[in-house]
Formats: C-alpha cells, structure tokens, sequence
C-alpha cells in the first residue's frame, strides 16, 4: 500500500504551475493542447503538399520554359499539319485549268505550274532568312509562312508529276515515310549518330551535289541538255541513269541530314535551350523531309520514264 503523504500534489507536481489547483494551470493546459492540434494540422498541411507534390506529373515545356522532345514533336506536327493543308490546296488550284489545244492537245488538262513556282520561290526566300537570323531571334511565324510556302510548292509539283505519271505521289509519299521512319528508329536505338567525321563528309558531298545541280539547270536552259530532267535523265552509267545513281546517294545525304536534325534537338534538350528553339528543330525537320520527299519523287519519275 503506497503512503499517502506521497498523495499531496506537492510531491507528485515538481512545477507547482502544473498543479490542478495552482491559478491559471487549466488554461495552460488548454493552450498546449491547443498547440500541439495546430502542429499536428500543420504537419499532416506539408505532408499533403509533398504527396501531392510527389504524385503530380513532371513539369513540361510550358512550365518551365524549356525545350522538349514532346513540344517539339508537337510543333513540327502543327507545321506538317498547314503544309499538307495548303499543299491540298494549291493540288486543286494546279489541275483546275483547262488545256489549250495548242499548247497541249494531248491531255485533257494543263497543269497550272503559279502555284509550284510561287512556293518554292516564297519557301527558298524564308528558308535563307530564317537559317540566317535564328541566331539572333527566333520568329515562329516566319517558319509558319515557310510552311504555307512549302506547302504550296509540294502540292503544286506533286499534281505535276501526278498527271505526267499517275500514281507516282504515293509511291514517293511511301519511301518518304519509311525512310523517316528507319531513319528514326535507328537513331532512337544508338545505332546512329551524328560524328564530326560524318558531317564534314556530308558537307563536302552536299557541296558537289549543290554544283552539279546548278551546271545542270545551266545546261537545261541553254539545251544542251534535252531531257526532262537534264543530265540526270540523259547520262546513263551500265544502262542506269544517273539520275537514280546520283538519287541513290543523296537519299542516304537526307537520311543523315535527319540523323543531324534528331541530334541537335536532343542537345537543345540536354543543354536545357529555351522553348522557342523547338521551332528551329521542327524547322530542320520539315526542310529534311521536303528536300527528301523531292528526290524520291524525281528518282521514281526517272524510273518510269526509262
């Protein structure tokens, strides 16, 4: 049995302010209650935030400002997407002009060539000054009028080659497509990459290719060449054209020109670049594919007319 002098409060209280009948000891009693609820309200307040915090999505391009593989997809689908429009357009503007019996008495429609030579002058303009001043500013709406240009020009040489050689534009639209994607899913595996050796190489192939294309619309002009596509339709190397030799290999030039655009996206997003410069890789990309999409186009047209 315990003594019950130990019982007095004095013995069990050390603090006689802890002590029940010691003035003021129910309100301070209360009040640290009362604090101990708010830190508990506060704790469980941080940790919703941080689980919250945890559970949300990463942060993309828009939030913080930076460029990203997805944005830049998005952006060079949206350039895709005006180029096909117009391209659509200007494939009904060419092929709705009646033929002139003397100009064309064979066919029942002549191809309205306005809109193929006013794309690819506007396109070629663009094209120099968005390369030339993107280092400075970028301007997205230069490269989105670069795309209506595009368009224009694809679409109204498209329906050209289309009358002279029914259903060539989706053959070229396939080998387009599948060299991109080879292209792509080589690069996205490792098996691919841009080297200093490989572009210096390209660039120096670039640059003949650049001078053999300009001496063989000279000799067009002047019609020391005859054939529809010059030199490249004339010149027969083994009873091959060279223009399927020569489209041979610049198809592998475009091939790693892709390769090229790939990788300095995925270093824009690496260094952590500003989110405008994702316009400049769907620019890259758009300039590839067209340039390619072409001399597929040509090659196939070579092909058959052989």
């Amino acid at each position: 049995m315990s003594n019950f002098a130990f019982n007095n409060p004095a013995f069990q209280q050390q603090d006689p302010r802890n002590v029940a009948t010691y003035p003021g000891a129910p309100q301070a009693a209360q009040g640290a209650q009362a604090a101990s609820f708010q830190h508990a309200g506060v704790d469980a307040a941080v940790n919703a935030q941080l689980e919250g915090m945890y559970a949300a999505p990463p942060a993309g391009a828009i939030e913080t400002d930076r460029m990203s593989v997805e944005d830049t997809v998005w952006k060079t689908a949206a350039l895709f997407g005006i180029m096909l429009v117009t391209a659509a357009i200007a494939w009904v503007f060419t092929l709705g002009g009646v033929a002139v019996p003397e100009r064309d008495p064979y066919n029942e429609f002549a191809p309205n060539m306005l809109p193929w030579i006013v794309g690819a002058l506007g396109a070629f303009v663009l094209a120099m000054v968005v390369s030339f001043t993107s280092r400075k500013k970028v301007r997205p709406a230069l490269i989105f009028t670069y795309a209506v240009f595009e368009g224009l020009f694809i679409g109204g040489i498209s329906a050209f080659f289309e009358v002279l050689w029914p259903g060539i534009v989706m053959q070229a639209t396939l080998a387009t497509i599948s060299v991109v994607a080879v292209t792509l899913a080589l690069f996205a595996s490792g098996k691919v990459r841009a080297t200093a050796k490989m572009t210096k190489i390209f660039m120096i192939a670039m640059g003949g290719y650049l001078v053999f294309s300009l001496l063989n619309v000279v000799l067009m002009w002047t019609n020391v060449s005859q054939g529809a596509f010059g030199l490249l339709s004339d010149a027969k190397i083994a009873g091959i054209p060279l223009g399927l030799i020569i489209g041979v290999l610049v198809v592998f030039m475009a091939a790693y020109s892709l390769v090229m655009d790939f990788d300095q996206i995925q270093q824009g997003v690496r260094n952590g670049a500003p989110r405008k410069y994702g316009w400049l890789g769907a620019f890259g990309i758009m300039v590839t594919v067209v340039w390619l999409y072409v001399e597929i186009l040509r090659m196939i047209a070579i092909a058959r007319s052989n």
